[in-house]
């Protein structure tokens, strides 16, 4: 009897076909995330749109744009609304975005306390907390159980809304490596904390996924998504709250680096023999110019820091000369340390946010001179340094914004 084999043919057959249509499977799960992620980009710029300025503004044909449209009406990302568009007629179906299903919670963490902020996917604010506390001396195990309770709370307050929560994303003034752990937060005087797993941990949710970043890349993201300077190519937020730390905007893209620790310019020494920074050095310009230091050289009478800048900004205002000199002179570091950005990088406009929005008519002359001193282009490479509108809430809303980073991915949520 001839015995009856597999041919090695077949199974070879098997494998390349089997290969060829994951493949293929991925290719289009790619394109069509793509495409969805192009729809979603164009109706945040554009709406209220219809259908066919969608397909002419995206280039995709409108069969494709028909079908995306329709997963995102299902999945109650969009919305449809009539208006006229200025012409006369029969008022035509547009489309905007929805913000009634689904949401992402934006945290920071600083020397002033914890804050919580809630956006939908159409962008409105749902909620915004501030807490003071736990304070600089409290360690990392007791801040991230405060901020654990305070992401609990606004989960709950989302989900009471009828929203799902889509991720959290925590800012925090320090380096913060691919894995969210806090590898150095001088100003907090934390090293090594593994934040994104110790926060996870204590918060409970696996559903809800939980990232770490720096506060100032979060920052310039909500200026160059929402501030008046929106869509700017090239642009620089300083903030000095608890360390001085820069967030970057490189021809329309943050600058990450290679391990995400970008825009510690509070660490650029200034003074050599200057006075000790939380890294270890000295004369940094963290140590000459963030909140923290000028607070500590004008004989504050409160301990809250939130009380001591209020009272910073009352004796500014008043012209007292001890605290108008010791804002001169951290305006004319951070000149300094500015124009070694602007030396380097040529950004059209740097924000200064943060307490440092607060106190720019106090900080902007000494710091104007510094710049254009230090900078070897003329006029300062065209830069111009502004105060924040966005003085309270950038981090925080920056972060509620990268929480959404699948979706404007083209992933869709899970059903």
């Amino acid at each position: 009897m001839r015995r009856r084999g597999i041919s090695t043919h077949n199974l070879a057959q098997d494998s390349i076909e089997g290969r060829t249509l994951t493949t293929q499977t991925a290719d289009h799960t790619h394109i069509r995330a793509t495409n969805l992620a192009a729809v979603l980009g164009y109706l945040r710029r554009q709406a209220p749109c219809s259908r066919a300025a969608i397909a002419t503004g995206t280039g995709l044909n409108k069969a494709t744009v028909t079908s995306i449209v329709g997963d995102l009406l299902e999945r109650r990302l969009v919305r449809e609304t009539q208006q006229t568009q200025n012409h006369v007629g029969r008022p035509a179906t547009l489309l905007v975005l929805d913000g009634s299903a689904y949401a992402t919670i934006g945290l920071e963490v600083s020397a002033r306390g914890l804050t919580a902020l809630g956006c939908d996917t159409a962008g409105e604010q749902v909620l915004r907390w501030h807490r003071a506390g736990p304070g600089v001396d409290a360690g990392p195990a007791k801040t991230i159980a405060a901020l654990a309770n305070l992401a609990r709370r606004a989960v709950t307050a989302v989900q009471s809304s009828g929203r799902q929560v889509l991720g959290i994303t925590v800012g925090v003034p320090g380096l913060v490596n691919r894995d969210g752990a806090v590898v150095l937060a001088a100003g907090l005087g934390w090293r090594d904390v593994p934040m994104r797993a110790e926060l996870a941990a204590a918060l409970g949710r696996p559903d809800i996924p939980v990232t770490v970043d720096n506060d100032a890349s979060l920052g310039v993201l909500a200026e160059h998504l929402y501030g008046p300077h929106a869509g700017t190519r090239n642009l620089i937020r300083l903030t000095g709250d608890t360390g001085v730390g820069a967030g970057i905007i490189v021809d329309g893209k943050p600058l990450e680096g290679h391990l995400g620790y970008v825009g510690e310019i509070g660490h650029l020494r200034l003074v050599p023999d200057g006075p000790r920074c939380g890294c270890g050095r000295r004369g940094c310009l963290e140590a000459l110019a963030s909140l923290p230091s000028i607070m500590a050289r004008t004989d504050l009478t409160d301990s809250d820091p939130q009380l001591q800048l209020e009272e910073l900004i009352r004796r500014a205002d008043a012209e007292e000369p001890t605290v108008t000199q010791v804002l001169a002179e951290a305006g004319g570091y951070l000149g300094q340390g500015i124009a070694a950005l602007v030396n380097i990088l040529n950004p059209e406009v740097v924000v200064l946010g943060g307490a440092y929005a607060l106190l720019a008519d106090h900080l902007t002359p000494a710091l104007d001179k510094a710049l254009r001193e230090a900078t070897i282009a003329p006029d300062a490479g065209g830069c111009t340094v502004l105060a924040s509108t966005l003085p309270d809430t950038a981090t925080p809303l920056g972060a509620a914004a990268q929480a959404l980073t699948p979706l404007t991915q083209g992933r869709l949520p899970a059903r």
